[in-house]
């Protein structure tokens, strides 16, 4: 098998440091790699559909509420573990390009609902199946089998941080 750059970042701290145990590391650097890497070739085809991430975030959460695609930005902010203020400038952003519009709340006199316009959905919907057209790519040089035990793993190493906040 050929050498990565984790590899030759290991080597030079096992040379450096041998008494270190460094598979931890190795695991670690090629998962935040991995992420870095696809994260940004997401973002790179998000901004030619006409989202940033945060606005993506945004609009995938209102879809996936499904019918009618509304919710109150409390739920949109409590979803994205978001503050209002961190919330209102995005959905500024998707309302100033027709994606989303925010509608009193016929429940509360003083709440808004947040309600995905048709744009908005067509716009998420082609973001997201491009966005695993371009994730099983990324995938493409695992088997099925390695596909199915790779995620097993991830999920089960996943579980031990559910309860760590996203910085």
């Amino acid at each position: 098998m050929t050498d990565d750059a984790v590899d030759r970042i290991i080597a030079q701290w096992h040379r450096e440091m041998p008494d270190l145990e460094l598979d931890s590391m190795a695991l670690y650097g090629r998962i935040h790699r991995i992420s870095r890497k696809l994260g940004a070739r997401l973002h790179r085809l998000r901004a030619q559909q006409g989202l940033g991430r945060n606005e993506f975030d945004v609009l995938a959460a209102i879809r996936r509420s499904g019918e009618p695609f509304t919710l109150s930005p409390k739920e949109i902010g409590a979803t994205l573990m978001l503050s209002s203020g961190g919330l209102t400038g995005r959905l500024d952003k998707l309302e100033a390009a027709g994606f989303v519009e925010r509608l009193p709340d016929p429940a509360d006199r003083r709440g808004l609902k947040v309600r995905m316009t048709a744009r908005g959905r067509e716009v998420i919907e082609e973001a997201v199946r491009t966005g695993i057209d371009l994730q099983d790519e990324s995938l493409s040089v695992l088997t099925a089998r390695e596909r199915e035990q790779l995620g097993a793993l991830l999920r089960k190493l996943h579980l031990g941080f559910e309860d760590e906040p996203f910085d």
